[in-house]
């Protein structure tokens, strides 16, 4: 199973989700699992709430081909694409996001490169990424 996690603080956040969640089921012809969709602080800056939403679900992709498409559509919702940013300690710095989509986990495969992290980094640095993912664990 894969699973991703959404997460729009800008613009109409939940049409942002909604077009998010379309344009993956098109490109992937799958059914997807979709947890609730959660309000949050913004982690690691200073900005609006978050809306936040899990998704689950099987298919053929590679992981490179899934992050190229996540980045696509994140594009196609307004969202720059820009490098990573760092502070003088070394923390990344976050910005502002019409669309954020995560790759949380890609069947139970661990993958180090230069373009992608699995599991996801983060992933238990984020409380509500637990709770979105117990909502739709199968």
């Amino acid at each position: 199973m894969i699973y991703l996690v959404l997460g729009s603080n800008l613009g109409d956040r939940e049409w942002n989700l909604e077009q998010a969640k379309a344009l993956l089921a098109e490109a992937l012809k799958v059914d997807m699992l979709c947890s609730q969709v959660l309000e949050t602080d913004a982690v690691g800056f200073n900005g609006p709430a978050f809306l936040n939403q899990a998704l689950c679900f099987e298919s053929d992709i590679s992981p490179e081909a899934l992050l190229d498409l996540c980045q696509s559509i994140e594009e196609k919702l307004g969202r720059p694409r820009h490098q990573a940013e760092y502070d003088a300690e070394g923390r990344r710095i976050f910005h502002d996001r019409t669309m954020d989509i995560d790759i949380l986990t890609f069947n139970g495969q661990e993958i180090h490169t230069d373009r992608l992290d699995i599991p996801h980094p983060q992933l238990w640095e984020r409380p509500y990424v637990q709770e979105l993912l117990n909502d739709i664990t199968i």
